[in-house]
């Protein structure tokens, strides 16, 4: 049986395990696009803002859906070691500037501005609805350790127990509800209702909380 019905479902359970960060100066950052719903549920609770930070994963030059990376707005490009030794320079770096254009376009048609250049003194908790090989969030980290906050929290439902681990060597905290040695292999097996995000959801998601936040 799943463990969610659906994002906001996630974002919901999950956002009570923040509740230690209630009054807190937090800063909640969506990995969008799954991770923008279950951000609005913990940015809603949190009564704290809601910023996006966008990242693109980098796929096999001969398979794009295998991960070897990923490479954020503001950050370096994440890979993994055993991989990229496989992979031509040219490739890499024409495949680097490729995405960082794609990463350009979504911010600009999204029309969210990052409006924290600066996290000091504050709290940046990092969300997705799941995660695979962990590269996302790496470079996710990466670039919000440029900010210099006084600390950094990934909040992701589910995770596999290695993962936690990996990324607790890095940041201040993993939140999540469920942190498992048994993961079943996609992050769509812990959801009823899993459906793939387009920038227009996104787009809609943005303003439907800019009404409300704002009402």
């Amino acid at each position: 049986m799943a463990l969610f019905h659906d994002r906001q479902d996630a974002g919901s359970q999950l956002a009570t395990k923040l509740s230690h960060y209630q009054h807190q100066d937090v800063v909640v950052y969506a990995l969008p696009r799954g991770g923008l719903p279950i951000a609005n549920e913990i940015a809603h609770y949190l009564s704290a803002p809601l910023e996006l930070l966008i990242t693109h994963k980098i796929g096999h030059p001969f398979n794009t859906e295998y991960a070897i990376g990923a490479i954020s707005e503001n950050g370096k490009a994440i890979y993994n070691p055993s991989e990229i030794m496989k992979v031509d320079d040219d490739w890499l770096m024409y495949e680097e500037a490729k995405l960082k254009n794609e990463i350009k376009r979504r911010r600009l048609k999204y029309k969210k501005q990052d409006d924290h250049p600066s996290l000091i003194g504050k709290t940046a908790i990092l969300v997705d609805d799941g995660i695979a090989t962990g590269y996302t969030m790496l470079a996710a980290i990466d670039d919000i350790k440029k900010k210099n906050p006084k600390a950094i929290v990934v909040a992701i439902p589910v995770i596999p127990e290695f993962m936690a681990q990996k990324l607790e060597q890095a940041i201040q905290e993993v939140v999540t509800v469920e942190r498992t040695r048994h993961y079943l292999g996609a992050v769509s097996a812990y959801y009823e209702q899993f459906n793939q995000l387009s920038d227009d959801d996104v787009i809609t998601s943005l303003q439907f909380r800019a009404s409300t936040t704002n009402s």
